[in-house]
């Protein structure tokens, strides 16, 4: 009996510990959801709903190109400089009509993640490294390009930021959108098989002829789109430009969330409904503390034993 006792506990332990890297960030929601409904006031109106899917789209669709960098072994820590960029351009060229002034936004974008993926493909830099220049340039970029907030008294983008369709807000549906795209890109499509091989191994993807550095560029590329689409939203949604702390420590949440969600650091896999779970995941850890009066750094705090939790659980998962 003591025997198969034995033998009974290291399999229970790893079928827990999958069932936590599988489940584990839908079954933090619940609780989370739960702990609310109980101990706080007005949780379930529905403009408490309205106010929290608002707050956390920005980082869903940040968190969904960093679900791509860390899916080929990488990792953009540039994102929240991104948004700070994306907000200080929106304010310099909104005078000349919004399409304008998101398309020069998408060329500021792209120009950093053409020079992050650059970096990673062709100079071998490692991602960490190559992407921390590109948070401190294109910080400073933008505080050079604006350095202070702004007001933004613009038609089209106050629509963009409050706008709605059946009550449901552009923001949502945007991230809702993207979201499903990135996924069907993932799971459908040849580049989203070539993302998963290179992060696999990236020496077998090369020997096996696939087109490594252009795959790598286009990542982040997509990447600081996406975190330039938020920085728009966010801009739209604050009717104000803030360079100097828009995006501030986006990254460490998109990262988060992309972990907790259950895409591995080591590459090679990329689940995007565990990562928008996972921002989800912290949109409500965040106001669960703010609502109950705790300091704002006790959220950063919250957010560090979750990544420590869910690295915990995902240790030994290894890739595909």
């Amino acid at each position: 009996m003591a025997e198969a006792t034995l033998r009974t506990a290291p399999l229970d332990k790893a079928r827990a510990l999958q069932w936590l890297q599988t489940y584990g960030v839908y079954a933090g929601v619940t609780a989370l959801l739960v702990v609310n409904t109980v101990i706080t006031p007005h949780f379930l109106s529905a403009e408490n709903f309205r106010t929290q899917a608002v707050q956390v789209a920005p980082v869903i669709i940040v968190a969904l190109g960093m679900a791509l960098v860390i899916g080929t072994e990488g990792v953009d820590l540039s994102v929240g400089a991104v948004m700070a960029l994306a907000a200080s351009v929106t304010a310099l060229y909104l005078g000349y009509g919004l399409l304008p002034a998101l398309l020069v936004v998408a060329l500021f974008a792209a120009g950093v993640g053409l020079a992050n993926g650059a970096l990673v493909a062709f100079v071998g830099v490692q991602p960490i490294v190559a992407t921390l220049a590109l948070m401190v340039g294109g910080r400073g970029l933008a505080l050079v390009l604006l350095p202070q907030l702004e007001d933004l008294r613009n038609p089209s983008l106050a629509v963009l930021g409050s706008g709605d369709v059946l009550g449901i807000p552009y923001l949502i549906l945007i991230a809702a959108v993207l979201a499903l795209l990135v996924a069907f890109v993932v799971r459908r499509t040849t580049f989203g098989r070539q993302l998963l091989a290179i992060g696999d191994s990236r020496p077998a993807a090369q020997l096996a002829g696939l087109p490594v550095r252009r795959v790598l560029i286009i990542v982040y590329v997509v990447c600081a789109l996406l975190a330039a689409v938020a920085g728009v939203l966010a801009t739209a949604r604050l009717q104000a430009s803030d360079p100097t702390s828009l995006g501030n420590l986006m990254e460490l949440s998109a990262i988060t969330a992309v972990v907790v969600g259950g895409t591995p650091l080591t590459g090679g896999r990329v689940n995007i409904a565990g990562t928008v779970a996972g921002a989800v995941l912290i949109q409500l850890l965040t106001a669960t503390l703010i609502k109950h009066d705790l300091p704002p750094s006790w959220t950063q705090i919250a957010q560090a034993i979750v990544i420590v939790a869910a690295v915990y659980a995902a240790r030994g998962r290894g890739k595909r």
